[in-house]
């Protein structure tokens, strides 16, 4: 026990060092943005790009970008001790940021209903094989049976990219035998309880196998969670793309890796939900009934008996 305080409060102490060593050293782990091999580079310069490279993908998933991260959420909180206002200010800019992506990514169902309507138009009226698309000159074409898969990426973005926006708008459904009878305290108490013991745990475990399981179909050699880092930094000397473009169709969609993107992007978009949650929960439980739902952007429905659904939900 005693041992695992002193491993935490040590993992804590180095992520200040770990912290400003990624925010004035970005090259020992972004040169590789500019390419893999650039024009003119010498052997050392392109083998130092692709560990910098490996560097991403293995603190990508370490217990050090964790301690990053849980002392940034720690400084945060102590300043909005402090300083309301502040931390108002930032719940409000990310349930802003959230909802802004969740109501963008929403127009995919539209997109989807669009395509679906065309395809089946195309293929029983006019029976056409394949669909073309030159917006800007040159020819984008695919067999329908391509264009009928990639309507499952618009369903994976409405479901990925919208659940923190469903979240705000208290869309997600809930099973309650407690919180509607207690004190207004009590409920806040929950909701931090909630967000910090089964949001973010669950979150952090989808993280750890989502990210090497997505840059397993982006680079080759394999990289694996069990792999230290001097091992990948040796393996850097041969890694290259091999973004994976493997259909389940001999025509279907070939572009699955996107799938793997939207994973990370929902883990991540759902973190900084529940650490606004937390903080909202921290500011109403402070502030007293009166707080409760300052500030918050909920859509207008425009239909009395969708508001109803939504406020019993």
């Amino acid at each position: 026990m005693l041992d695992a305080i002193v491993a935490f409060f040590t993992g804590l102490a180095l992520a200040v060092a770990h912290l400003f060593q990624a925010i004035f050293n970005p090259g020992s782990w972004l040169a590789w943005i500019g390419g893999l091999n650039p024009e003119g580079a010498d052997p050392d310069q392109v083998i130092e790009i692709k560990q910098s490279l490996m560097r991403l993908i293995y603190y990508g998933a370490s217990t050090e970008l964790f301690f990053v991260c849980l002392l940034v959420f720690l400084i945060i909180t102590v300043a909005g001790y402090f300083s309301r206002r502040f931390l108002w200010g930032l719940v409000r800019g990310l349930e802003a940021g959230l909802n802004f992506v969740g109501r963008v990514a929403a127009w995919a169902g539209l997109l989807m209903v669009l395509q679906q309507t065309m395809i089946v138009f195309l293929q029983r009226i006019f029976r056409v094989s394949e669909i073309s698309l030159g917006p800007f000159g040159s020819t984008f074409s695919f067999d329908l049976s391509w264009w009928s898969e990639e309507l499952k990426l618009y369903n994976a973005m409405i479901v990925c990219l919208c659940v923190a926006w469903t979240f705000i708008q208290g869309g997600h459904v809930r099973v309650d035998l407690v919180y509607s009878a207690v004190s207004h305290r009590t409920k806040r108490a929950i909701d931090m309880f909630g967000s910090l013991v089964f949001m973010v745990p669950a979150l952090v475990l989808i993280w750890l196998y989502s990210w090497f399981f997505f840059w397993r179909s982006m680079i080759t050699p394999a990289t694996s969670a069990s792999d230290p880092l001097d091992r990948m930094l040796l393996k850097a000397r041969a890694v290259r793309w091999n973004i994976e473009t493997i259909g389940f169709s001999p025509n279907g969609f070939n572009a699955y890796f996107l799938f793997k993107v939207l994973i990370l992007l929902f883990v991540l978009t759902a973190l900084l939900q529940a650490c606004a949650f937390f903080w909202r929960s921290w500011l109403e439980y402070r502030e007293g009934e009166m707080s409760a739902g300052r500030y918050l952007d909920r859509d207008i429905l425009g239909d009395e008996t969708a508001e109803k659904a939504a406020q019993i939900h």
